[in-house]
C-alpha cells in the first residue's frame, strides 16, 4: 500500500477518539481498579495501545539462572538488582533497552533476550559519562549520548563499545537533546541555550568527523526561531526533523537542510496544546509522539499535527499509566512497542500496540473522523 494511504489510514482510524479527548490533559489521575490492565484510548473505543509491563530494575529484565536460585535458596541471600536512580531518556533497538541516569551517570542497558543481559554504557574512559540526557539511535542501532556536562555527544556501537565523540566545550551552551539521521551521517544536537543568552539553536555536525556543519535556528518567536528548544528526531516516515520548542510550547518541522516547513501546538491545557512538552519520538507511519511533564502524558499526533490520542494521566500513586514526572520516550521499530519514561517513580513503562493500531484502508474511514482531529486542535 503507497505511505500516503497508510498514513491517511492510521490518522483515520485513530482521529474517531478524539470525540471523547476532552479531558486528556487534566491532572487527576487515571481511575484503575484492581486486576485492570490500562488500554489507550479506553472502552468504548477500540484500544490501540495496552500496558503491557513496568521496569523498574534489572531484577525485571535479566532472569535467574538455577546455579544462582540455589544459592539464594541455600544462603538466604536476597535477589540484588540494579535500579533506576533518574532515568531521563530511552532509545530502543530490536528489543534492547537504552536508559540514561542523570545521577548514576550512566546509560543503562537492558537487553530482555534469552536469560536476559544487563550492563551500562559511560562508567569509563573513553566515552565516560557525567550527565547523560537525550538518546537516539541509527539504524545499526549505535548510540548517540547526549552528555550536558561534557557538552558533547558521545557515540557507542549496540554492544557499548566506544565509537567517538563530537562536539566540545566550544559549541555549546545547554546541549540537552540529539537526534540522528538513519545513516548515521549527521548529528543533530539540540541546544537549550538560557535566560541570558540567544544561544536556543540546533548544531548539526558530521557524525565521523565531527565537523561542525550548519546551525538551524536562533532566539525567538517566529517561524524557525526557538525559546529554550528541548529535545528532537528524525522522521523515517518523512525524513524531515521535529524538534520540541519547550519555551514556544510548539513543535516545529524542518528539513534536515533546516528549511523550516511547519509547527503545530501552543500554550494551554486543552488537547493538543502543550504545558511543559520535553521528549518526542515518530513511529513508521510519521506519527509524533509528544511528551508532556505536565499533563502526566504522551500525546500522538500525526505527521501534520493533528491530535490523535494520548497515553497515560498524571497521578501520584505508582501505578500502571500513571507519571508523575515523564520525560523520554521512543517506539522499537521492530515490533512497535513505545517505552515511557517516568523521573519521578523511577520506571520505564511499555505499551503494546494493538492490531486497531494498524492503518485502516480507505473504505473503511469514519467520515466525520478528520473534521474531529481539525476541531480538537487548538
Amino acid at each position: 500500500m503507497h505511505s500516503g494511504v497508510l498514513r491517511r489510514g492510521l490518522t483515520a482510524s485513530l482521529a474517531i477518539v478524539l470525540l471523547g479527548l476532552s479531558g486528556c490533559t487534566t491532572t487527576t489521575e487515571t481511575p484503575k481498579r484492581a486486576g485492570v490492565i490500562p488500554v489507550y484510548p479506553p472502552p468504548p473505543e477500540k484500544p490501540r495501545y495496552v500496558y503491557e509491563r513496568t521496569i523498574h530494575s534489572s531484577l525485571d529484565v535479566v532472569k535467574e539462572d538455577s546455579t544462582s536460585a540455589f544459592r539464594r535458596f541455600a544462603t538466604g541471600e536476597q535477589k540484588k538488582g540494579e535500579g533506576f536512580a533518574k532515568p531521563f531518556d530511552v532509545v530502543v533497538h530490536q528489543g534492547r533497552m537504552f536508559v540514561g541516569d542523570t545521577v548514576r551517570r550512566t546509560v543503562m542497558v537492558f537487553d530482555p533476550q534469552g536469560m536476559g543481559r544487563f550492563f551500562e554504557l559511560g562508567r569509563e574512559e573513553p566515552g565516560r559519562l557525567f550527565l547523560p540526557l537525550g538518546i537516539a539511535k541509527d539504524r545499526l542501532g549505535n548510540i548517540y549520548v547526549c552528555d550536558g556536562t561534557a557538552k558533547r555527544v558521545v557515540i557507542y556501537n549496540r554492544d557499548g563499545r566506544f565509537l567517538r565523540a563530537v562536539g566540545g566545550q566550544k559549541y555549546f551552551r545547554r546541549p540537552s537533546g540529539v537526534a540522528v539521521d538513519p545513516e548515521g551521517s549527521r548529528v543533530f544536537v539540540v541546544d537549550t541555550g538560557g535566560v541570558d543568552n540567544d544561544d536556543h539553536h540546533v548544531l548539526v555536525f558530521d557524525a565521523i568527523t565531527g565537523k561542525l556543519l550548519d546551525t538551524i535556528g536562533r532566539r525567538g518567536t517566529g517561524d524557525g526561531e526557538f525559546n529554550l528548544p528541548r529535545d528532537a528526531v528524525i522522521s523515517p516516515y518523512n525524513n524531515l526533523l521535529y524538534v520540541v520548542d519547550g519555551g514556544n510550547f510548539r513543535i516545529q518541522v524542518f528539513t534536515l537542510d533546516g528549511k523550516f516547513v511547519r509547527k503545530f501546538g501552543s500554550i494551554g491545557r486543552r488537547s493538543g496544546q502543550f504545558s511543559r512538552p520535553k521528549g518526542i519520538t515518530v513511529d513508521r507511519w510519521g506519527n509524533v509522539y509528544v511528551v508532556d511533564a505536565a499533563f502526566g502524558n504522551v500525546q500522538i499526533f500525526d505527521p501534520d499535527g493533528r491530535l490523535l490520542m494520548f497515553i497515560g494521566a498524571r497521578g501520584n500513586r505508582d501505578v500502571p499509566g500513571a507519571f508523575m514526572l515523564p520525560a523520554g520516550v521512543d517506539i522499537d521499530e521492530a515490533d512497535g512497542r513505545l517505552y515511557l519514561v517516568d523521573q519521578f517513580f523511577r520506571k520505564v513503562e511499555v505499551f503494546r500496540p494493538t492490531p486497531y493500531l494498524k492503518p485502516a484502508t480507505e473504505s473503511e474511514t469514519p467520515a466525520t473522523a478528520v473534521p474531529a482531529a481539525k476541531g480538537a486542535s487548538p
